[in-house]
């Protein structure tokens, strides 16, 4: 049997640590842990074919006396687990799947533009606990629900196998399943059974978009271990192991329809985890630092137009809490502005695109909210006074334009649909007007665009 030098360093180290095949999956960590490695290595452990029981791994190259091979796979893998002038089969696992395979632990990296607040604290205190304490985690969309978890794992070295929950979601995606590999057929754990192995956090993303299919996980609830019905495993999981997830309801359901999918679960379900934490937004103060931080690692930082958005977002949601508009302005959001505002160097540019993927109606509502907020872009509209041209191109029906021409063009103005706002003494025309013969109202270099609403708040 051949082992390539680095496995047969570790080799050497379980003989002269007095161990024998099959050995104890701590009595390997302990190795692994005095060569400078976190974990045992993952050919041995996270290989099928060199499972023996419950805990307990084949060592190919140490003494295999008393083990009983079970399989002509097993078998193969103890004659020769890295056969010479031929790949190794590759070995199939959560981590690797998570990572591409480019590394074997799975603890977040720390996020230096990380801004700790809201549930932070109590987040990060139960899971450096190290102890199986389910939570769950509601709150709207965008802000930072899931970059928290990860980042408590991050701070307190945890590793955390998140988890995407779809209508679709099953046992198999969860548990595991039998997968074809190098031509065989083999049960490989899924990212459940792997994170309780392992004593790791198992982040339960979106877990209200799941169907009754995720109710697999009662037992994994229960924190007492969990069957595997394909392979007769019974698998306890590892001291540290715990579960949070994360979600934009209670599990009720979803009233207005702005979270399409989400369904009511299992209230025997809910009542396994051991607390409901409700993620708020940030206050102004505490959302100015997060994109402050973003506008730093983006490199183009704007104290003024940081703090505009902020009390923008805050105007957004006070209206949507009370019903008056449909729609709200997320963190997410607001950071993607930053993002672009650090390509554009143009506020306006960089909340159009974010505003773009929102109907016509709400764009305008909640262009105009800001530009009340932001004088600078007031001053923006106003074409050749405020620095910004004039674009027609993106002339709305309901928008109303100043034409910029005295009063005793009417004769010119007037025939063309043109009318006269006696309160400000301007020729004006809708958009709808104004696209229909625009080569013509082009010549008049207009000077500001208003929607209806501030046009009737004006004349």
């Amino acid at each position: 049997m051949t082992l390539s030098p680095k496995k047969q360093e570790f080799v050497d180290a379980c003989r002269v640590a007095g161990l024998s095949s099959p050995a104890k999956r701590s009595d390997l960590v302990a190795v692994a842990n005095n060569m400078g490695m976190k974990y045992a290595p993952a050919w041995i452990v996270q290989n099928t074919d060199l499972r023996h029981g419950r805990g307990w791994f084949i060592v190919p190259g140490l003494d295999d006396t008393g083990v009983v091979v079970d399989s002509p796979a097993t078998a193969a893998a103890v004659v020769d687990a890295a056969p010479q002038g031929a790949a190794a089969a590759p070995v199939m696992n959560a981590v690797m799947g998570m990572t591409g395979g480019e590394r074997m632990s799975l603890v977040p990296d720390r996020m230096k533009d990380y801004v700790s607040w809201g549930n932070s604290k109590n987040v990060e205190r139960i899971i450096g606990a190290n102890m199986f304490a389910p939570i769950f985690i509601t709150g709207m969309s965008g802000n930072g629900k899931t970059t928290m978890i990860e980042q408590a794992c991050a701070k307190t070295k945890r590793e955390c196998f998140r988890v995407n929950i779809t209508s679709e979601t099953d046992e198999d995606d969860l548990v595991g399943g039998f997968r074809l590999l190098a031509g065989e057929t083999k049960f490989v754990y899924g990212p459940v059974v792997e994170a309780m192995q392992r004593g790791a956090v198992l982040l339960l993303d979106e877990i209200d978009l799941g169907s009754s299919k995720i109710m697999c996980l009662q037992p994994v609830l229960e924190g007492k271990g969990i069957f595997i019905k394909k392979t007769g495993e019974w698998i306890t999981p590892a001291a540290g192991f715990t579960i949070v997830a994360t979600a934009n309801t209670k599990g009720k359901g979803d009233n207005d329809g702005r979270f399409i999918g989400t369904n009511v679960m299992n209230e025997a379900f809910l009542d396994r985890f051991d607390w409901t934490m409700e993620q708020e937004y940030a206050t102004r103060k505490t959302e100015k630092r997060i994109l402050i931080k973003k506008m730093e690692k983006f490199g183009h930082v704007d104290d003024d137009f940081a703090e505009h958005l902020t009390s923008w977002a805050e105007i957004t949601r006070k209206a949507f809490a009370e019903g008056a508009i449909d729609e709200i302005i997320t963190t997410r959001r607001l950071e993607n502005i930053c993002k672009a505002f650090s390509i554009f160097k143009d506020r306006a540019t960089s909340i159009d695109l974010a505003l773009a993927r929102f109907d016509d109606e709400t764009q305008e509502a909640f262009r105009n909210l800001y530009d009340k907020v932001d004088e600078s872009m007031s001053a923006s509209d106003e074409g050749e006074e405020g620095g910004r041209p004039f674009d027609s191109a993106s002339l709305r029906d309901e928008q109303v334009v100043d034409l910029n021409v005295p009063y005793e063009k009417k004769d010119e103005v007037k025939p063309h649909g043109a009318m006269w706002d006696k309160e400000n003494k301007k020729w004006t025309v809708t958009g709808a007007i104004y696209k229909k013969n625009t080569e013509f109202f082009d010549n008049y270099e207009p000077k500001k665009r208003l929607s209806v609403s501030d046009y009737a708040l004006n004349a």
